[in-house]
């Protein structure tokens, strides 16, 4: 029967703090502690873990193989802790937020930061709202939302940048779309986008094409993709299980350098929006995208 291997939250929290900033300086500063100090944690750490968790060089440190895999739970682990000290320090919040959020970014993303946020916040109200992101900024401008994540294309923004999240071609490993000619293609259903962006990298690249199928969801393309009808634009982060990004080396690539913007309604001023903030905030930096 193997060892039971006990790790404290203390030394997770400071390998977070190494892996996000690689550096042993600046991660000492995040955290409050000397050089030598962090370390000695990162030290005892691989100790615990029996793995080397960091390869040293001359410009920084960066994550081993195993070190990788311990991060994302390292991650989420830190966010609990701090989730749970914020509640013991803040009165919990009552009144009502509402969230309008890409399609894709719900399972992921928006559980972690609804579930996060109303165990401390039992109180509060939360309304989600699932739609392209024109829609969501015209429900903010409306009055309908309290917070929208959208994605944006302009390199000036008014809102927050959550993460930078492109969106490529896919196909599926099983079906192998894109070796099609003509090529089948599946796009959003009355989507600008799609003529400003999808279309326009298949006709700079001549590729001959058709229109096998339409949505008007990104789980419907997911769809489309996986069951062999299509190959389909999907942000990197979303590519479904079974499937893969098409590159440069098969004749496509990147389609768009889209961001994932957060913006707030500047007549929703509360402690309750401010909160709910906070929560999306760590969702995102959490949940990591699988490139």
């Amino acid at each position: 029967m193997g060892s039971i291997v006990q790790l404290d939250s203390d030394l997770l929290r400071t390998f977070v703090a190494v892996a996000d900033s690689g550096n042993f300086t600046r991660a000492a500063d995040s955290v409050g502690r000397t050089q030598s100090a962090v370390s000695m944690q990162i030290k005892r750490l691989e100790e615990i873990v029996g793995e080397q968790l960091f390869e040293r060089g001359s410009r920084g440190v960066e994550l081993t193989r195993k070190g990788e895999l311990l991060l994302g739970n390292s991650r989420r682990i830190v966010s609990l802790m701090e989730e749970t000290e914020a509640s013991f320090r803040a009165p919990p919040l009552s009144g009502r937020v509402r969230i309008g959020i890409p399609e894709e970014y719900g399972y992921t993303v928006l559980s972690q930061a609804l579930g996060s946020f109303a165990r401390a916040h039992p109180r509060v109200d939360i309304t989600a709202h699932y739609g392209p992101s024109a829609r969501n900024l015209a429900a903010l401008d409306a009055n309908q939302l309290d917070l929208a994540v959208v994605f944006e294309w302009e390199d000036v923004s008014s809102g927050e940048t959550l993460r930078i999240d492109p969106t490529v071609w896919v196909t599926s490993d099983d079906h192998n779309q894109h070796l099609e000619s003509p090529l089948p293609i599946a796009l959003y259903d009355r989507s600008g986008w799609c003529t400003d962006f999808a279309m326009k990298s298949i006709e700079q690249r001549r590729l001959e094409y058709r229109i096998a199928y339409r949505s008007d969801t990104s789980g419907g393309l997911k769809l489309a993709v996986a069951s062999g009808l299509a190959i389909a634009p999907i942000s990197r982060s979303n590519i479904p299980e079974g499937c893969r990004e098409l590159g440069a080396m098969e004749g496509f690539g990147d389609i768009d350098t889209s961001r994932v913007v957060l913006h707030r309604n500047p007549k929703s001023k509360s402690a309750v929006t401010d909160g709910m903030v906070e929560a999306i905030r760590a969702a995102f930096r959490d949940v990591e995208p699988v490139f």
